[in-house]
């Protein structure tokens, strides 16, 4: 039996659990792991259940294991039994909280549980502004951690939720969305800079390891949720953030916060998102800035107002930060391509890819400008729709299947390329796009 024991201690040493202080505890969390590890869940429950009661502080796998077990129980069970599961869960988290602070990471655990209250808030009997609360103590108490996109969407869901319903101010509204979308932007540019890496070490002919492989497939799911959740923020925003709504609160509130550089940024940042630039407040906010805190950001909105070629040329100069130049980049780039400026608006989406290669949505916006110009960049019928060919490529660097699915079928068909005598050719493609393209062979 000692043998026994001290084999699996190494074992659980060996998985990053504790050593075993106590033969009964570890044979206990011996048993229960290996059905957690079957996923055999009801086998699992006793002896855990057996571990957490005598012993709790004994072993990190309590926790980790028991979330496993509970969550399982949750999904198959109804009625009062089902709300007693989800409250053993809420109070497992305290549990481990309590007894393993340094292997928790508290905004993190923190969502969890506001995102099990919401999930399951009919059966818990909890309102929008209780769950929103919890919420609120996870981002307040550990914002590093919480990185959870879903939760971060919930929490900004149940914001609007409250504002709708009279219980939040647009003041409180519209801070609570620029401190989501801080947070969002914050992640995409760690994980961005993340894959960069990667990326670049695979473009030098280094094979990535098997822990460059994980992290890599990490970085690209979480891009993913954020870039996913950013537009859903944005959405669940609507029009509440508009300027009829936004100028006459920053009116108000200026005075006290002209000298607040954060206030100001945020500020100007809304109204130029909002389509408000033309408006005298966007002048006066941008001006202040500038005058306390001048940036990439200000230069820009002043090149805006003014026109004038020093603030643009100052813009590229003071932004050198590789991540929030491409996004630089890519704001100055969809203000060229709103004025139909093609051209120029390719030349700052490809300079917002070299920037950071990981964002790969520029390539969408030139597909899609390629395809707006087809009929003016062709000299015939033929050479009018190949620009789609060119589209579609640019739509799959984005990892855009659906749309160069789209383009593809605007190009011409094979027995089109047949009859005009032109599979395998190049194709001169004129004006703005300046590009050559290759007719598929037949």
């Amino acid at each position: 039996m000692k043998t026994k024991i001290t084999l699996l201690a190494l074992l659980f040493l060996g998985l990053g659990f504790g050593f075993a202080q106590n033969e009964e505890a570890m044979t206990k969390l011996s048993i229960f792991h290996e059905y957690v590890k079957a996923k055999n869940y009801d086998a699992a429950y006793g002896p855990w259940m057996e571990v957490r009661t005598k012993y709790p502080k004994f072993n990190n796998a309590i926790p980790v294991d028991g979330q496993k077990i509970l969550e399982h129980k949750i999904e198959n069970s109804t009625g009062t039994e089902k709300v007693a599961f989800i409250n053993d869960l809420l109070k497992l988290w305290d549990e481990k909280l309590e007894n393993f602070p340094s292997k928790t990471k508290v905004g993190d655990l923190l969502s969890d549980k506001a995102q099990l209250m919401y999930d399951y808030k009919t059966e818990l009997g909890l309102s929008d502004e209780e769950i929103y609360n919890a919420f609120d103590k996870a981002y307040t108490t550990d914002l590093k951690t919480f990185k959870n996109a879903k939760s971060l969407y919930t929490y900004f869901s149940l914001m609007v939720d409250l504002y709708d319903g009279g219980k939040k101010t647009a003041q409180e509204l519209f801070n609570k969305y620029d401190d989501v979308v801080d947070k969002i932007d914050t992640e995409v540019k760690n994980n961005s800079e993340g894959l960069n890496k990667l990326m670049a070490k695979e473009e030098a002919g280094t094979p990535l390891t098997k822990k460059d492989g994980q992290y890599k497939r990490y970085y690209e799911s979480s891009l993913k949720a954020f870039d996913q959740i950013s537009g859903s923020v944005d959405s669940k925003l609507g029009d509440r953030a508009n300027c009829e709504n936004l100028i006459p609160l920053y009116q108000k509130d200026y005075e006290q916060n002209k000298n607040d550089g954060v206030w100001l940024q945020r500020a100007m940042n809304k109204l130029y998102e909002k389509g408000c630039k033309e408006d005298p407040m966007f002048v006066k906010v941008v001006k202040q800035k500038n005058s306390i805190e001048p940036n990439a950001k200000t230069s820009y909105y002043l090149y805006l107002i003014t026109g004038e070629q020093q603030y643009f040329d100052q813009t590229l100069q003071l932004e050198t930060d590789p991540f929030r130049k491409a996004k630089l980049y890519n704001t100055i780039a969809r203000d060229f391509k709103q004025k139909g400026s093609y051209g120029k608006a390719r030349e700052f989406f490809m300079k917002s890819l070299q920037a950071n290669p990981s964002d790969k949505k520029p390539y969408e916006q030139i597909a899609r400008m390629y395809a707006a110009s087809a009929n003016s960049c062709g000299d015939t019928n033929f050479n009018k729709r190949a620009v789609f060919w060119l589209a579609a490529a640019e739509a799959r660097k984005a990892g855009s299947s659906s749309l160069a699915a789209n383009y593809e079928a605007k190009a011409p068909s094979k027995s089109e390329i047949f009859s005009a005598g032109k599979a395998g050719q190049s194709i001169s493609i004129g004006c703005w796009i300046g590009r050559t393209v290759k007719v598929p062979s037949i």
